[in-house]
């Protein structure tokens, strides 16, 4: 039986979603793509699943779009691959609970974007990030060209872009592109704690939360301001005193715990 080219593991409310093409480090081939849509898709109607966790088999968290596929067939990149049918980032956009992004080894071009698309980014020592686009000769179509800049600084971005060299864990860290980095043993087991730390939080608030905090990076200060007021308004009225006070003892024993 073939295997297929993405693996899903649900455990414990967390789904970890493991690009599954060590061969050709990962590169989104179409049936890749359309297993990562479907599965995004899929997740986000399972009120079982809290955190996704996304990551790589092998050496490679993903080398972008198969090139190899798309020079030995007809196959093209149209539109059901960006604003379609195989659109990953909309589909991982779409998805409402936090994603996780374990960054294993290589993110390369489309990799690279896939790995902006998280929400947390925690990075084994073995991950190097780089942006071919201009070495291929092909423009990015999600979205890293205006995300990298706002992340990391422009001039970095440029510098990236502009060159294609690799950027390794520890200088991505320091850019500010990643969360922390840790040892590739270490990788999966803090991605989970992190996603249980999530997932101990009010679920709806980590719906809400996520959106405005999305909404706002898109938008200006001033608007940002208004999203963040609105969703305060919403929830304000939906808050009792009784459910203050229980979240409050809930976090002084949180807090106790974690300093002891």
């Amino acid at each position: 039986m073939v295997e297929s080219t993405l693996l899903i593991d649900k455990s414990e409310g967390i789904a970890t979603l493991t690009l599954n093409r060590p061969e050709a480090m990962n590169a989104l081939s179409r049936t890749l793509r359309t297993e990562i849509v479907q599965a995004f898709t899929s997740l986000q109607h399972d009120p079982e699943v809290g955190v996704i966790i996304l990551t790589g088999a092998g050496r490679a968290f993903c080398a972008g779009m198969d090139l190899k596929e798309l020079g030995s067939t007809n196959t093209t990149l149209n539109n059901d691959t960006v604003g379609g049918e195989l659109d990953i980032i909309q589909a991982m956009t779409n998805f409402d609970r936090p994603i996780i992004g374990a960054i294993n080894g290589f993110a390369i071009t489309g990799g690279f974007e896939l790995a902006l698309a998280c929400d947390v980014l925690i990075a084994s020592t073995a991950a190097k990030f780089a942006d071919t686009h201009a070495r291929v000769g092909v423009m990015p179509g999600w979205g890293l060209s205006q995300k990298l800049p706002r992340i990391i600084g422009l001039y970095r971005a440029k510098e990236l872009s502009l060159t294609g060299n690799f950027l390794s864990a520890e200088q991505a860290a320091a850019w500010g592109l990643v969360n922390r980095v840790v040892t590739p043993e270490e990788l999966l087991p803090t991605c989970r704690a992190l996603a249980k730390d999530m997932q101990s939080c009010v679920p709806e608030m980590l719906r809400n939360l996520k959106r405005v905090i999305d909404e706002g990076f898109a938008a200006t200060l001033s608007e940002g301001l208004q999203i963040e007021h609105q969703a305060w308004q919403a929830r304000v009225r939906q808050v009792t005193p009784e459910a203050i006070a229980e979240r409050r003892n809930s976090i002084q024993q949180r807090g106790r715990r974690q300093s002891s």
